[in-house]
């Protein structure tokens, strides 16, 4: 039987059937559910049927889920574990009282053992400190497991409930789930940084006021004119946003992608993540369409991790961001990333954030643009 079932709808006998059927035959399952925005409004049957078998749920609605290597905005992704894991649903992380990376921390470390774990956590995308948490988070577990990550939500960036578990529906929020399987996954974007650096005069949280003490969206302009010829407005701005985001250069030349998707009335502009006081910034240009470096490196790194995949179900998570640069050659990105992995099927949904280790056992980062892979193992 199946561990990852696609269903086309949450109404039906179909749902209570395979619900049933896992529960019987593992006692100790539990689930990670998968659903598009558009599902919010029948998400209820969903938790009733669990409810109803006493069957641990957890999960998060995305844009679109990844369906046969194409984008799909209906149905639902089932995902069983033959054990469920430790998991738990923070809603409002930010709320007045204890800093937000100490209470998942708090939440965590009872079920942390000296066997490693992963930190599998699914973000509100509209908390504005995403990588501040994980910063904080870090100082506290640091390398006792490794971190994974997505963000939830709507592509609208309009804030909406989009966590759940088999009682609860929450925002602003964190789902979190450790793992027993240490190998973690392995996180791409392909974005290359040119030679001109600038500097993020200032920034509070997600937003950037000012790029070298210039008004930031005065800058975005005039780099998007030189570099490119781009007449850069208010009404084309997030078209064009999404394919020449800002990057972030680590000490390490490692690059943290940041799209913009709203222009403020100051003129500042409002990324997904957030921006370091100061921060060197360079405008990048994304990956060429057709182009293999991304699916290539993701290829290497899981075979580094797994040894080869055959024929299991790979859990992926695409960037919504990436999808709209890229257009119809998203499809064929996914494409060639099931051919060349050898998984059985790509099983995920369009994410609005990405988070992964910087390196083996390493700091959490907080990408845009990126795709996220992880083998799905039940047991």
């Amino acid at each position: 039987m199946s561990a990852c079932v696609y269903l086309n709808s949450l109404e039906g006998a179909a749902l209570k059937s395979l619900l049933g059927a896992w529960r019987e035959a593992w006692p100790d399952s539990g689930v990670l559910a998968l659903l598009p925005e558009v599902a919010l409004s029948r998400l209820d049957a969903l938790q009733a049927a669990c409810r109803e078998l006493s069957l641990p749920l957890s999960g998060g609605l995305f844009p679109a889920l990844l369906l046969d290597c194409a984008f799909a905005a209906e149905g639902v992704w089932l995902l069983r574990w033959d054990r469920m894991p430790p998991a738990g649903l923070i809603a409002d992380l930010n709320a007045p009282g204890e800093e937000p990376a100490a209470r998942i921390a708090a939440a965590v470390t009872p079920h942390l053992t000296e066997r490693h774990s992963t930190l599998f956590m699914i973000f509100d995308a509209m908390l504005p400190n995403i990588a501040s948490i994980l910063e904080g988070l870090y100082l506290q577990l640091a390398d006792r497991v490794r971190y994974v990550g997505v963000n939830a939500g709507s592509e609208t960036f309009q804030p909406m409930p989009c966590l759940f578990d088999r009682d609860r529906l929450g925002q602003n929020g964190v789902l979190w789930l450790l793992l027993p399987d240490a190998r973690g996954a392995v996180i791409e974007h392909g974005y290359q940084a040119p030679e001109q650096l600038l500097t993020a005069t200032s920034t509070e949280g997600n937003r950037i006021a000012s790029i070298d003490w210039r008004p930031a969206f005065e800058v975005y302009q005039e780099l998007m004119r030189v570099q490119y010829g781009i007449d850069l407005t208010r009404d084309n701005f997030y078209h064009y946003a999404t394919h020449f985001p800002f990057g972030i250069l680590r000490a390490n030349d490692e690059i943290i992608v940041r799209i913009p998707v709203a222009l403020l009335d100051d003129g500042s502009l409002l990324c997904v993540g957030e921006i370091p006081p100061n921060a060197m910034l360079a405008l990048l240009q994304g990956p060429p369409a057709r182009s293999s470096h991304t699916v290539d490196r993701i290829v290497r790194g899981l075979i580094k991790a797994e040894g080869g995949l055959g024929g299991a179900d790979l859990l992926t998570f695409y960037c919504a961001g990436r999808r709209l640069h890229l257009g119809a050659d998203a499809r064929a990105e996914l494409i060639a990333l099931h051919e060349k992995t050898g998984a059985g099927r790509l099983v995920g949904a369009l994410s609005l954030g990405e988070i992964g280790n910087s390196q083996e056992w390493g700091y959490p980062l907080f990408h845009n643009a990126a795709l996220v892979c992880k083998v799905w193992k039940p047991g």
